[in-house]
């Protein structure tokens, strides 16, 4: 969930959201300053965020605990949902760009290209196996 840094101690932060104030570690942030938004998960703090990202995600979170409750589900999220995104958009926001990245599910591989498009020593099967002369 997002949440706002208000008080700073030693590997550590007070953060509040979606009306809840916790401590959370910081260690896989790096330094904070009160004011940073901050997606926590299971008292850590996962990744630091915008303002604006901390709105989407309370966004789509809204809708989920909506449905969750019964209500009607289509609203408008904030933000393009990933339904509606096209291939290209898809592999931006999940870091799927540039000539190592791995496919995405459904899409056809290139001409000749190995498992997963990398060839066979990007088959995560074969990492143990080794291969004799």
């Amino acid at each position: 969930m997002p949440m706002q840094v208000t008080a700073i101690e030693p590997g550590h932060a007070w953060c509040e959201g979606r009306g809840e104030r916790r401590r959370v570690t910081t260690a896989l942030v790096g330094p904070l300053e009160v004011g940073d938004w901050l997606l926590v998960f299971l008292g850590d703090a996962r990744e630091r965020i915008d303002a604006t990202r901390a709105a989407e995600v309370n966004s789509a979170l809204d809708l989920v605990l909506g449905a969750m409750q019964g209500f009607d589900a289509s609203g408008d999220a904030g933000f393009v949902l990933p339904s509606r995104m096209t291939a290209e958009q898809l592999k931006q926001l999940s870091g799927q760009t540039g000539p190592h990245a791995p496919p995405l599910r459904g899409s056809l591989p290139p001409e000749g290209a190995g498992w997963p498009w990398g060839g066979p020593a990007a088959n995560p099967l074969n990492f143990y196996k080794q291969e004799t002369p």
